[in-house]
């Protein structure tokens, strides 16, 4: 074959196709839309919804006793003899529970972030229009959203089991108030710490179990060493130890200002002052958790 013979014929195999690419002239939704879809994406996340069937079981069997434990305590106060309140206090409710708690949040911190890092789909969401703030407050605000069902769905069914028992309206709605506060700071500081955690690498497993030593080993730790420091005298210690796990500063900070009943030792918490140093470090955990996040998402959206 000729060489313009070959010429002619590969001119009559090349063309161009026009399979119709238009762009898009609809309307921009914006990062206020990108952060309502991340928040929500997270949240229902959280508890499996959109996921696998498996993905379902444990968030929502982690819901079912928090609930369940709720509705014998309800039960059980009004078989009481005496009955003109609730057998645990709304503030305690969460202390009691605190496993639970650590453990659901020890397997959707993870499953909030990991993914994200674990595919490299990080620099995607930062292309456009969401940028790294919105990113870190709305996994931030969902994980926190997510807790504060766990944790405020439970002080609901015993708020409404009160008021059907007819105990005191204004003192359950008094107490009931001041458990929806004790656990929507509970609910900020372990997602920040628990986020953070499951940040710091992209494999699951790391994750949760990064999240369970913070959260369930230092509260272990914490309140043995408190036990020891009790029954040796140093009851002065009991409450300055409490700064080092998460759950007790959720305790001490709820024993100063919202009237609750302690869970250290001999039922001693801090008082007002040392509450304010509770809170201090609360406060500067959450800062610090959400500054983390924002530093850990500044190299991931390269």
């Amino acid at each position: 074959m000729s060489a313009e013979t070959r010429a002619a014929a590969g001119r009559d195999a090349s063309r161009i196709h026009n399979i119709g690419y238009r762009s898009y002239d609809g309307p921009r939704l914006g990062r206020a839309y990108a952060r309502r879809s991340l928040f929500s994406q997270t949240l229902r996340g959280s508890y499996g919804l959109g996921r696998s069937a498996k993905s379902k079981v444990l968030p929502m069997l982690l819901f079912g006793v928090m609930a369940l434990v709720a509705a014998i305590l309800v039960a059980v106060s009004m078989a009481a003899p005496d009955a003109s309140k609730l057998v645990v206090k709304y503030t305690s409710y969460a202390i009691y529970l605190q496993a639970v708690i650590g453990l659901f949040i020890a397997a959707q911190a993870p499953q909030a972030v990991s993914r994200d890092l674990r595919f490299k789909t990080v620099p995607l969401y930062f292309s456009r229009p969401i940028e790294r703030t919105d990113y870190v407050l709305a996994k931030l605000a969902a994980t926190a959203a997510a807790l504060f069902i766990l944790t405020g769905t439970p002080l609901l069914i015993l708020y409404v089991g009160s008021l059907l028992a007819k105990f005191d309206f204004a003192d359950q709605t008094k107490w009931f108030a001041q458990g929806l506060v004790s656990v929507a700071l509970l609910s900020v500081l372990f997602a920040g710490l628990g986020l953070v955690m499951a940040a710091l690498t992209p494999r699951r497993g790391f994750g949760v179990a990064a999240v369970i030593a913070l959260l369930t080993i230092t509260y272990g730790a914490v309140s043995t060493v408190q036990a020891i420091a009790w029954e040796t005298g140093s009851t002065g210690a009991v409450q300055w130890l409490g700064l080092f796990s998460p759950i007790t500063l959720v305790d001490g900070v709820q024993t100063a200002f919202l009237g609750a009943t302690s869970a250290f030792p001999g039922g001693e918490g801090p008082g007002a002052g040392a509450g304010v140093v509770y809170l201090i470090v609360v406060l500067a955990l959450v800062a610090g958790s959400y500054a983390v996040l924002m530093r850990r998402y500044r190299r991931a959206g390269l």
